[in-house]
């Protein structure tokens, strides 16, 4: 999580600094707004496709853990009853 956090910092630093210099750009109003506008929507995107893989990680690594636990419970079952099998055969026996 923290290279994460690291990416969004420096994506975040570098919308800020972008921001910060078509404000002291010298164009026309309506031009800097445009710029402004533009700009923002390639940064909102941006961040929405990294935003997105990010969830799409945590989902398959989800899956992934759900899928081993499942796994790790069904050797455990399968052991207990492998002990259980071999406990009613020793009580058998005598």
């Amino acid at each position: 999580m923290k290279a994460s956090n690291t990416i969004l910092g420096i994506v975040g630093a570098a919308a800020a600094g972008a921001l910060l210099g078509v404000l002291f750009a010298p164009d026309k109003g309506s031009e800097t707004r445009k710029k402004i506008k533009d700009k923002s929507k390639d940064y909102g995107d941006n961040l929405k496709t990294k935003f997105d893989g990010i969830v799409d990680t945590i989902k398959s690594n989800g899956k992934e853990i759900v899928d081993e636990g499942k796994a790790k419970f069904n050797q455990v079952k399968e052991d207990y009853n492998s002990i259980k099998d071999e406990a009613k055969t020793v009580k058998s026996n005598y």
